[in-house]
């Protein structure tokens, strides 16, 4: 029952992010024709805006004319993570939250590519390359995942050299001169 409560909420968690990425989407789609831009704030302009471009490539427009190799690679990600999430251990959460990112992530963008073929980049920072929620969502969940990777680190050297306990709290210097207090 543990299996099919975890896999529910990878599935309900990361719904919630796959329904807002594609809404976003749509809304994109439906009032942008393709290389349009949006400016909300005429200011802000040089440094964000809304643009609709289509992607045929990995996140940020990386490697365009390789998107059955994304869609393949995106399915194979999505089922790893399904089979993968329910062994995870409730309290490795910063793993657990990362998982739920990068499969809403995965899975946003794989709907794009088996609907559209292609899939809808319309966030425009800077110079950066276009994106879309699906890949901010690969993207923080790998930051999420490397800094619960660190954090986890530094908990088992803490662990390891006698510093600390499981959550990090420094131990008491004992006095191992005089007698045991009693």
């Amino acid at each position: 029952m543990g299996r099919v409560r975890d896999t529910m909420i990878l599935l309900g968690c990361s719904g919630l992010i796959v329904a807002v990425d594609q809404w976003t989407k749509y809304l994109v789609r439906s009032q942008l024709g393709v290389g349009e831009t949006w400016m909300p704030i005429a200011w802000l302009a040089p440094y964000a805006r809304v643009i609709h471009w289509n992607n045929t490539g990995a996140a940020f427009g990386l490697f365009p004319s390789a998107s059955l190799v994304f869609t393949i690679v995106a399915l194979l990600v999505s089922v790893a993570i399904l089979i993968y999430f329910p062994r995870v251990p409730a309290a490795q959460w910063p793993l657990r939250a990362a998982l739920v990112l990068q499969f809403a992530g995965a899975f946003g963008n794989l709907i794009d590519r088996l609907v559209l073929g292609t899939v809808t980049d319309f966030i425009s920072v800077g110079t950066f390359p276009v994106f879309n929620l699906a890949d901010a969502s690969i993207s923080v969940g790998v930051a999420v995942l490397v800094a619960g990777m660190w954090l986890e680190d530094r908990r088992r050297s803490r662990d390891a050299d006698g510093t600390g306990d499981a959550r990090g709290t420094p131990r008491p210097e004992r006095d191992l001169t005089g007698p045991p207090a009693g």
